[in-house]
């Protein structure tokens, strides 16, 4: 019996799909901990003696992962807290240069990075949620929350109560509704 070409396609479709796929998380974890001994280096270097450096508080990459062929991920440091992507990822080489804003679209809404340049990992887009980091008194609370706000940001759900439902329609994210949403969903 001769085996069916198309199923033959299919499995190495679906194969190399795979591969694919555990290699852009792959990529998207190392990205992350790239992004954090450059953080590490800073906060080593020239942020720990400013009045802004939470000590409670330590650099890390949370929930880096591959969306829609982009990394994004949760940039956690004693100063700030943003939602950043690397530039080389699905953007053109006509792409913003450092100090620009790139809008970015998300299940829960449009928003707006700001680019910059971060050696030696090369130009990357943040979107700052948090700083300074005073209100989180340890490393496991804003850990929990970067993982809820990544989890909200990539929720549909979201778009639709950060606007509510009496409200225009709006294509940007609303970042003041929703860290209400997710400082109100963790604290409860």
């Amino acid at each position: 019996m001769r085996p069916n070409r198309s199923s033959w396609r299919l499995k190495m479709t679906s194969d190399r799909e795979q591969h694919s796929r555990t290699s852009m998380h792959a990529d998207a974890s190392a990205w992350g901990e790239m992004l954090s001994a450059a953080y590490r280096d800073i906060a080593d270097r020239t942020m720990r003696d400013l009045p802004i450096f939470n000590e409670a508080l330590s650099v890390e990459a949370i929930a880096f992962r591959a969306r829609e062929g982009r990394i994004v991920g949760m940039m956690v440091t004693p100063w700030f807290m943003n939602v950043v992507t690397p530039m080389r990822d699905g953007i053109s080489q006509s792409s913003p240069g450092p100090g620009s804003n790139l809008r970015l679209r998300f299940p829960a809404g449009e928003i707006e990075f700001t680019v910059s340049d971060l050696v030696p990992v090369g130009s990357i887009a943040s979107y700052s949620l948090f700083s300074p980091m005073f209100e989180f008194e340890d490393m496991a609370s804003a850990r929990a929350t970067a993982e809820a706000a990544l989890a909200a940001l990539m929720s549909p759900a979201n778009r639709a109560a950060s606007h509510g439902t009496d409200a225009p329609h709006i294509s940007s994210f609303d970042r003041r509704h929703f860290l209400h949403g997710v400082l109100t969903e963790r604290r409860a």
